[in-house]
């Protein structure tokens, strides 16, 4: 009886296990400003050996935050699988002013950024997860779920774009100087109501990112992610990313998608024109016209 209460048990469970949601709770902090609330987390970040890059509070999400770190092992990680693997070296980080902390599941992301190069980097990605989750407080998982096994060729419907889809490509440059060169530019410059967050280049695989504040107070992020869910922040901020002399970004029926799965269609239709203004956004960036 006990070895058949335990089958059961798990087969029950099974398929829960094979599920990935995109975030984890944090142990709160002291409430206040969101400046203060993430002083507070970086102190933490700091102290556990991860390197911040940047910070910012987004545009039109009032009592919010997000802090972008780096780890050693997960950059040298990406260094060695090189390519579009570039967009999940940052990890992201979200506050509230009540104090309230959330970051980046990373396998769940990883397993959609580096595919079939996963089980390459699943050894550092969980004991950076482990270090992570140790800092900041092992809450529970939340934002939707995704099977792991469908992870590596994300969709959020049959027929809409991926990872690799040709509607991620921004602009091709001369060479990968000019891309990053202009990109920074125009990020300094604030073009296209824009700012930068942080950066990351590797210019020995001739590869970068960059996370974008977009700060238009009618075409920014505020407005849809209000829609999609402000809980589900340290999505934020968007990137665009270099891979040699090619400057691109993940659309946003991808991106958006995968950072709320939970979000419904019905949802996904008030923001019906968010990729769209995104690309159009980020073209500016890379040094083009909408």
């Amino acid at each position: 009886m006990k070895r058949f209460f335990a089958v059961a048990v798990l087969i029950f469970w099974a398929p829960m296990a094979m599920a990935l949601s995109p975030y984890f709770q944090g142990g709160k902090v002291t409430a206040g400003e969101v400046q203060s609330v993430l002083n507070q987390v970086e102190s933490k970040l700091t102290k556990a050996g991860f390197n911040v890059v940047g910070k910012y509070m987004p545009s039109g999400l009032a009592g919010t935050g997000v802090l972008v770190v780096t780890d050693k092992n997960l950059l040298d990680t990406v260094r060695r699988l090189g390519g579009a693997s570039i967009v999940g070296a940052p990890i992201r980080i979200g506050v509230k002013a009540d104090g309230s902390v959330s970051y980046m599941n990373l396998e769940y992301w990883l397993r959609a950024y580096f595919r079939k190069q996963y089980p390459l980097a699943d050894k550092t990605v969980k004991s950076t997860q482990a270090k992570l989750s140790k800092a900041l407080g092992a809450g529970k998982a939340f934002g939707g779920d995704v099977d792991r096994k469908d992870l590596a060729d994300y969709q959020y419907m049959f027929g809409m774009e991926g990872f690799e889809s040709d509607k991620n490509v921004l602009l091709e440059h001369l060479a990968f100087e000019d891309a990053v060169k202009t990109i920074q530019d125009n990020l300094a410059r604030g073009v296209g109501k824009t700012s930068k967050v942080y950066e990351i280049i590797m210019p020995d695989k001739q590869i970068a990112v960059f996370g974008v504040a977009m700060n238009d107070p009618k075409e920014g992020e505020g407005w849809w992610v209000k829609t999609a869910g402000v809980d589900n922040i340290a999505a934020l901020p968007y990137e665009i990313y270099v891979v040699n002399n090619k400057a691109g970004h993940l659309f946003a029926r991808f991106r958006i998608a995968l950072g709320w799965p939970a979000v419904g269609m019905g949802s996904f239709m008030r923001i019906v024109e968010a990729p769209s203004i995104i690309h159009g956004t980020l073209t500016e960036v890379a040094g083009g016209a909408r």
